[in-house]
């Protein structure tokens, strides 16, 4: 099979509505933020458009080809989200998005290299049966590794999530909405569809594919948790939220192949009947929790719109009471945030519930299956899921202690010293805005309820998983309240006496401060400083050995001599020499024909889409061509100021390629 290939099913029909949905309610919300910079809106626009083909091109997509092609077109669009303020901030986070999405497309490439290689075909329908054939496990599990990485490091998978708190904060409103609810999910659909078919009941490979999966999810899961509790920024605490819920989705895939290694050898019956339900309930936790994030996002961050608009604030001392007496903001954002916090009755809660009964069922049947088989099969699973599922009830009940930490500050708290100025604006947006918002909304009880939310359920998976499972049972009940008692606790013992100080002895009003380790960042104190510093500088050392070491020395004097002699030939032969300058004119000819075309281009974008003035010098001694040649250097200035970084990153992710390859090579 060669080309584009695309397909259709219950899963991908309900992702491509879902993108359609958030791209027309942002759309709708845009007109109004970006109502003080017009001539932005323009340029948001376009690439917002480009973005929608290229994502929903990934959602139908029939194979990995397919899904990359698409998968890359939609990193280099997003970027533009990124770095749109063109703030100090925003040009350094959209780097760092840019670094991540360059690392994560060479890895992702590298792994379908070698899984085409080794199995002939990319395509996700015959995945399972061609792993399945394989004599070269090892090397399906390291192009399974470095698939996951590459989707991992868009869906913000640890350790490859430190775009994402970093770029929410400075990306506009509606753009947030769509990096977090849709462009996230692009990452977790790459893992999705290449997981299931391809590693789950795979024999050996499910095991330690599914451990390596499980373990990733759990770190997201919990840091993602812990780092929007510290935070201090509305829109970072909804980033590493993201984070967080990505987190638990992975778990659940984690659990779902781990479990399904238990299949390789014959169960007794009662093993096989608990295998197959701890599947189908984190198979439907899955897919539904990837509706309700993606959903609840587009709430959570329209909302945070409204603070961008209005008062150009983000932090929460300066928005501490701005939600007050505003009906139309305090509806949508109650019901995103009760939703992502799992209460019962509204959507999150369904979702998040599955994922811990399949986790916990899980246990149950590794348990089981030692019991009966009566041999120590990998004898410290069981404890393993055991402290999993205790670290997804407590990131469980840090998401509702992060979630009323937002609450309580924006819509409860007065403003010391603004409140009578945020009272007097109750409606804070205009009917567009607010029908935008409120319809983002009005859909999440909906997606609460057990009898709507088993078809659609039903409609994504084809498994009638919800006829034994009852979402408000008792035992279903106890972890949800779990997680809410550890919340509510978190909040009131640590949130409001360790995370908020007093401004001065005397005063009665306390602050939010940020107590997270500035030693923590893993960008600033790791990555950057070896991808920056210590690389290029053992590389310039190996280099420098070779240039001065007494053997390859003269090799490389040699190498260098011989090719000034066979220039020198040519460049001085009688017949070679007419031959070599008419093609170096030729050569100068088109490239000046094609170097003055390009300036036209560049031109005509500028006046278009950028709709920036155009800066034509007169006339001067160089003629017509002076003034394109001057006008591309204001085109091309921003782009040149960020080409350097994007090459020398390119490079490093060319040799992380070539030593990869060369490792599998030796082995």
């Amino acid at each position: 099979m060669s080309g584009l290939n695309f397909t259709i099913d219950g899963f991908r029909i309900t992702y491509g509505m879902i993108a359609v949905w958030m791209w027309a309610l942002t759309t709708m919300f845009s007109f109004e933020y970006f109502r003080h910079e017009p001539e932005h809106l323009k340029r948001y626009g376009f690439f917002t458009l480009v973005t929608f083909i290229a994502t929903e091109g990934v959602m139908f997509s029939a194979d990995l080809m397919t899904t990359f092609i698409f998968f890359e077109m939609l990193s280099l669009t997003s970027f533009v989200w990124v770095i749109h303020e063109e703030t100090a901030e925003a040009i350094r986070a959209a780097k760092t998005y840019f670094f991540i999405a360059i690392i994560g497309g060479l890895v992702l490439f590298m792994g379908l290299a070698l899984m085409s290689n080794e199995l002939g075909t990319l395509e996700y329908a015959k995945l399972h049966d061609a792993i399945i054939a394989s004599k070269n496990p090892g090397t399906i599990m390291a192009a399974g590794i470095c698939i996951l990485l590459g989707f991992g490091a868009k869906a913000g998978m640890f350790p490859l999530h430190i775009w994402l708190p970093k770029s929410h904060p400075v990306a506009p409103s509606p753009a947030s909405a769509l990096l977090s609810g849709i462009l996230t999910k692009v990452g977790i659909f790459g893992v999705l569809m290449t997981a299931i078919p391809g590693f789950l009941g795979n024999g050996e490979l499910s095991l330690p594919f599914g451990l390596i999966v499980l373990l990733a999810g759990t770190i997201t899961m919990a840091l993602g948790a812990v780092l929007a509790l510290f935070s201090v920024n509305l829109k970072r605490t909804l980033a590493c939220s993201s984070m967080s819920q990505i987190g638990f989705i992975l778990v659940g895939v984690g659990t779902m192949i781990l479990i399904s290694s238990l299949g390789a050898t014959e169960l007794p019956h009662e093993v096989e009947h608990l295998v197959e339900e701890a599947m189908e309930l984190a198979h439907n936790g899955i897919v539904l929790h990837m509706v309700n994030h993606s959903l609840i996002k587009l709430v959570l961050f329209m909302a945070a719109g409204v603070f961008v608009m209005n008062i150009h604030k983000l932090n929460l001392n300066d928005i501490r009471g701005y939600g007050r007496k505003k009906p139309l903001l305090l509806i949508p954002f109650v019901i995103g945030a009760v939703g992502i916090g799992g209460i019962p009755f509204f959507n999150g809660y369904i979702s998040k519930t599955l994922l811990h009964e399949g986790l916990v069922i899980a246990r149950e049947a590794w348990e089981l299956r030692m019991e009966l088989i009566g041999a120590s099969f990998n004898g410290f699973m069981p404890e393993l899921l055991f402290v999993i599922e205790w670290v997804f009830l407590i990131s469980g009940g840090l998401t509702v202690a992060y979630m009323l930490k937002l609450f309580i500050c924006i819509f409860v708290e007065k403003n010391p010293e603004k409140q009578d100025e945020y009272d007097r604006n109750p409606n804070a947006m205009n009917r567009v805005s607010a029908v935008a918002l409120m319809l983002s909304a009005v859909i999440l009880p909906l997606l609460g309820q057990p009898a709507i939310v088993g078809k659609l359920a039903a409609l994504m998976t084809g498994e009638e998983v919800f006829h034994h499972f009852h979402a408000f049972s008792l035992v279903n009940l106890k972890g949800a309240f779990i997680s809410i008692g550890i919340g509510i606790f978190v909040y009131f013992v640590i949130v409001r006496n360790v995370f908020m100080k007093r401004e001065g002895e005397a005063s009665s009003v306390k602050s939010y401060v940020n107590l997270w380790p500035e030693g923590l960042d893993l960008e600033d104190r790791l990555y950057r400083p070896v991808l920056l510093k210590v690389l290029p500088g053992i590389g310039g050392a190996i280099a420098s050995f070779f240039a001065n070491n007494t053997v390859s020395a003269p090799l490389a004097k040699g190498i260098l001599e011989a090719g000034k002699s066979i220039a020198g030939f040519f460049a001085e032969n009688t017949v070679t020499a007419p031959i070599s300058k008419a093609l170096l004119e030729l050569g100068k000819k088109v490239a000046s024909i094609f170097s003055v075309s390009l300036d036209g281009v560049l031109i005509l974008l500028r006046k278009t889409i950028f709709k920036e003035k155009a800066r034509v010098e007169a006339k001067s001694e160089h003629g017509h061509a002076y003034s394109l040649y001057k006008e591309a250097g204001y085109a091309l200035e921003p782009i040149l100021e960020n080409f350097s970084f994007a090459m020398m990153m390119t490079g490093i992710g060319i040799a992380a390629v070539f030593i990869a390859i060369l490792i599998a090579v030796l082995r």
